[in-house]
């Protein structure tokens, strides 16, 4: 079995998350292998802006995830492990990269994004995420404030 580090964005911009339809019709949020040595945090935030033209800043580290599949072109079984970030947009703007087969994807409020989440680690890792959130813009706006 391969097993791949790898690295993603939940991003946020006001109340929705960015979520990414694939090439199977799947709905995910963006992430990629980390290669080279590069820094996760590196990967996430260069993963987001590679696959949907977003702007984003780190908030925080949010955990951890991981799945395997079946690599058709590699046949062998591969295990992906994703260190994943609760980051902010910079702006509502996207731009879905077409050339890695993306096919759709946006800026969806929480509750319907949970219902458009293909897999149930995801729909679980955004709804903690988004807690955490709003965790982060309280304190934000509270130490503004004084």
């Amino acid at each position: 079995m391969l097993f791949r580090d790898c690295a993603g964005g939940v991003v946020f911009y006001a109340n929705k998350v960015l979520l990414l339809k694939n090439e199977k019709n799947e709905w995910i949020l963006p992430k990629g292998a980390i290669r080279n040595g590069d820094l996760t945090s590196e990967v996430a935030l260069k993963r987001v802006k590679i696959e949907a033209g977003v702007e984003a800043e780190i908030l925080s580290t949010v955990g951890e995830t991981s799945y395997e599949f079946f690599s058709v072109t590699r046949q062998i079984p591969v295990n992906n492990r994703i260190t994943w970030y609760i980051m902010q947009a910079n702006s509502k703007d996207f731009s879905v990269n077409k050339e890695l087969n993306f096919k759709d994807g946006g800026f969806f409020p929480i509750d319907k994004a949970l219902r458009m989440i293909t897999y149930s680690q995801d729909k679980s890792l955004v709804s903690l995420s988004y807690k955490k959130y709003k965790e982060l813009m309280k304190e934000k706006a509270t130490s503004i404030a004084i």
